[in-house]
């Protein structure tokens, strides 16, 4: 059974700092993509940052590109989302999204698997 945690998210100060983690388990594949996506109340959910196993295929969304860093520690079967210079506008629930093939895509429907998602709260 495949399984997807997200963990770190809390309340930031605009500008500051986060690294959400996604932790993986029952999920084997020699290609893979591995995806962050977050909806906030009321709007889409929409991906914000991709990583596979193709090396150097990570990409982000334009509203991100430059403030976020996609990661993974393979022995952990973990992937990280460090994101710097957040804003208001970041605020959601963040989501952790997987699938056994390599893609580049931001479509919620290409993935197969999903976590529960931690909140972000950028605030003043």
């Amino acid at each position: 059974q495949v399984q997807l945690v997200e963990s770190g998210g809390g309340l930031v100060h605009p500008g500051g700092s986060l690294r959400l983690s996604c932790a993986i388990s029952g999920f084997t594949s020699d290609y893979y993509t591995i995806a962050w996506f977050r909806q906030a109340p009321g709007k889409e959910r929409q991906g914000v940052s991709l990583i596979s196993s193709t090396v150097g295929g990570n990409y982000y969304a334009d509203s991100v590109t430059d403030r976020f860093t996609i990661s993974r520690d393979d022995a952990k079967n973990t992937v990280y989302l460090q994101m710097s210079t957040l804003e208001p506008e970041d605020t959601a629930v963040y989501y952790c999204a997987a699938r056994r093939s390599i893609v580049r895509s931001f479509a919620a429907k290409d993935y197969n698997y999903w976590g529960q998602g931690t909140q972000v709260t950028v605030s003043s």
